[in-house]
C-alpha cells in the first residue's frame, strides 16, 4: 500500500564459494543448459532443428503478430506519457545527490553503439533500398516500385522500424530497472522490475524464471545482430583483399569466413568485457562514434546529400503524421492477393523487427540502466528514444538516400539493388570512389564495423553476467565471461553455418515471445510504482532508498 515505504530489499540467493561464487546457480546454470542445448541441437541435427524452428515460427507469426504490434505501440505511448507528465518527468533515476557518471557524448555513444550501431552499417543502405522496391504502399497500388513517388514511403517504413518504436522497447526495460535499482536499491536484474506485482516472491522460482527468460532472449537477440554484422564483416574483409576463400559466389560467407570473423570479434570482445564498462567498452564506444561521424561526414560531402535531405524531411513529416495509425495497423491473411501480400510483408518486416527489438531489450535495457544513474526520467526518455532515433534517421538520409538516388538516376543501374544486403554499402562506395580511395574507405568501414561488433558483444556478455550474478554491477566471474563469449560465438556460428540468418531469425522470434510478456508486466509494474510513489510523497512517506 502507498501508506508505507515500498519494497527496498530483494534477496536473491547466490553461491558463497566455488565456481559460481557470487552467482545465482538457479539462473546461471539453467541459462547455460538451455543455450548449450540449442547449440548442440542446431549443430548435431540441423535439418530437424530447422524444421521445428520454422514450424514454430509460422505458428507464432500466424497467431501472435497482433500481440507484437500492439505491445510495441503500448511501450512507446507509455514512455512518452511518463516523460510528458510534469510530476513523473522530473523524477530522478537515483537518490537526491546522484550525478550522471558519464558525459552526454559518452552516454549517447555507448547507447547508440550497443543499441543499434551494427544495424546502421547494414540497414542504412539495405532497408531504404528494399522498401524503395516494394512496401505496403506499392502492394496497395499507391506507389510504384523503383520510382520517384516511392521514395517517401520507403523512408516512412524505414523510420517506423528503426525509429521511436525500436528505442521505446529498450528504454522501457532500462527505465524500469533504473527506477527500481537506483531509487529503491533493488538488484540490477530483470526481476526487480516486477516487484510492485509479485513482491518478495521474486526471490524464488518466479524471479529465477524471469531472469532465465531474459538471458535466453538476450543471447538470441544479440545473435541476430551479430549474424548481420558477421556477414557484412566477412564481405568487407573480402573487399579489402583477404581473398575469395571467405566468401561464396552469392556473397554469403563461407564456414571458414564465419569462423575467422567470430575468432576476431569474440576474442576482442571477451578481452574488452574482462576490462569492464568504464574501460574497454567506453573507449570502444567513443572510437566507433568518432568513426561513425567520419563516415557520416564523408557521405554528406560526397553522397547525394540534397536528395537525402529532401527525402528525410518528407519522410519524417509523413512518419510523424502517420505514426499513430502505423503503430496499430495489423494485416491478416484474407484470401485475397493484396491481403495475403500485406500480411506476409508485415510478418517478414514489422513483426520480425518488433520481436528483434524485444529480444534485444533485456541486454540494451540493463546496459542503459547501468549508464543512466542520476538522470531525470524525462532526460532519460529523450536521450534514449528521441536522440538515437534522429541519429538513425540521419544515417538513412545520407547513406540510404545516396543509394536510392544512384539507382533512381541510373548511375548505379541495378548494382546496389542486386547485391546482398551485406555487400550493398561496399558496392556503393565503389560507385562513388575509385581505386585506392575506395579501398581505404572500405577499410574504414571494416574497422568501424569491428568496433560496433565488439562493443555489442562485450556489452552483451557483461549484461548476461550481471543478470546471472543477481544484479551485481561488476561480477568477478572471468570463467563465466569466457563461457558466454564462447557460447555467443557458437550460437551465431552454428546457426549461420547450418541455416544462415534465417535460422537465427527464426530462433530469435520464438525466444522473444516469453520476454514480451515480461515487458508488458514490467510496464504495468512501473506505472503502479510511479503512481504509488507520488501518493507516498504527498503523504510524507519514504519512497526513495536513503544510503546509510
Amino acid at each position: 500500500m502507498a501508506k508505507k515505504p515500498p519494497l527496498m530489499h530483494l534477496s536473491i540467493e547466490t553461491a558463497d564459494s566455488g565456481f559460481y561464487s557470487g552467482f545465482s546457480k538457479n539462473v546461471a546454470i539453467t541459462s547455460k543448459v538451455l543455450v548449450s542445448a540449442l547449440i548442440v541441437w542446431a549443430i548435431s541435427v540441423p535439418e530437424n532443428a530447422a524444421a521445428v524452428l520454422n514450424a514454430l515460427n509460422g505458428l507464432l507469426l500466424k497467431n501472435f503478430a497482433s500481440w507484437y504490434i500492439y505491445t510495441v505501440a503500448f511501450f512507446l505511448v507509455l514512455c512518452f506519457i511518463l516523460a510528458l507528465i510534469p510530476s513523473t518527468g522530473k523524477l530522478k533515476l537515483g537518490q537526491a545527490g546522484d550525478k550522471p557518471e558519464f558525459s552526454n557524448f559518452s552516454w549517447f555513444s555507448m547507447m547508440f553503439g550497443a543499441g543499434i550501431g551494427i544495424g546502421m552499417l547494414t540497414f542504412a543502405t539495405a532497408e531504404p533500398m528494399y522498401h524503395f522496391a516494394t512496401n505496403p504502399n506499392v502492394i496497395l497500388g499507391e506507389a510504384e516500385g523503383f520510382s520517384a513517388n516511392n521514395v517517401t514511403p520507403a523512408y516512412v517504413w524505414s523510420f517506423l522500424h528503426w525509429g521511436f518504436s525500436a528505442w521505446a522497447c529498450y528504454a522501457l526495460v532500462g527505465l524500469s530497472l533504473a527506477y527500481f535499482s537506483y531509487r529503491r536499491n533493488l538488484p540490477l536484474t530483470i526481476r526487480s522490475g516486477l516487484t510492485p506485482i509479485f513482491g518478495e516472491r521474486l526471490s524464488g522460482t518466479i524471479g529465477h524464471v524471469v531472469d532465465v527468460v531474459a538471458v535466453v532472449a538476450t543471447i538470441l537477440g544479440v545473435a541476430q545482430t551479430l549474424g548481420f554484422g558477421v556477414e557484412q564483416f566477412v564481405s568487407g574483409l573480402s573487399r579489402i583483399g583477404l581473398g575469395d576463400w571467405i566468401i561464396q559466389p552469392d556473397g554469403k560467407p563461407t564456414a571458414a569466413g564465419v569462423i575467422l570473423a567470430l575468432l576476431v570479434i569474440m576474442g576482442a570482445s571477451t578481452l574488452s568485457a574482462l576490462s569492464g564498462v568504464g574501460k574497454g567498452i567506453k573507449w570502444l564506444s567513443n572510437l566507433n562514434m568518432g568513426l561513425s561521424f567520419f563516415l557520416l561526414a564523408f557521405f554528406l560531402l560526397f553522397g547525394s546529400t540534397f536528395f537525402g535531405m529532401n527525402a528525410l524531411l518528407n519522410g519524417l513529416v509523413d512518419y510523424v503524421i502517420s505514426l499513430p495509425q502505423l503503430l496499430v495497423t495489423v494485416w491478416r491473411p484474407d484470401g485475397t492477393e493484396t491481403g495475403d501480400a500485406l500480411a506476409a510483408w508485415q510478418g517478414g518486416w514489422s513483426v520480425f523487427y518488433w520481436a528483434w527489438w524485444i529480444a534485444f531489450a533485456p541486454f540494451v535495457g540493463v546496459f542503459l540502466a547501468r549508464i543512466s544513474r542520476g538522470r531525470s526520467l524525462r532526460e532519460y526518455i529523450v536521450g534514449s528514444i528521441v536522440v538515437p532515433s534522429l541519429m538513425c534517421f540521419v544515417w538513412f538520409m545520407v547513406v540510404g538516400g545516396t543509394a536510392i538516388d544512384l539507382t533512381l538516376n541510373g548511375s548505379a543501374g541495378d548494382a546496389i539493388w542486386s547485391a546482398g544486403q551485406e555487400s550493398q554499402l561496399f558496392v556503393m562506395l565503389d560507385l562513388i570512389l575509385s581505386g585506392g580511395v575506395a579501398w581505404l574507405m572500405a577499410m574504414i568501414v571494416v574497422v568501424l564495423l569491428l568496433t560496433y561488433l565488439v562493443t555489442t558483444a562485450d556489452s552483451a556478455i557483461l549484461i548476461v553476467n550481471t543478470i546471472n550474478a543477481a544484479g551485481a554491477e561488476n561480477p568477478s566471474g572471468r570463467p563465466h565471461i569466457i563461457f558466454w563469449g564462447s557460447a555467443l560465438s557458437l550460437v551465431v556460428g552454428g546457426l549461420l553455418i547450418v541455416g544462415g540468418l534465417g535460422a537465427i531469425k527464426t530462433a530469435m522470434v520464438i525466444g522473444a515471445l516469453p520476454f514480451s510478456l515480461v515487458m508488458v508486466l514490467m510496464a504495468f509494474a512501473l506505472v503502479k510504482a510511479v503512481i504509488r510513489d507520488g501518493i507516498r510523497e504527498k503523504n510524507g512517506v519514504q519512497s526513495v532508498h536513503v544510503a546509510p
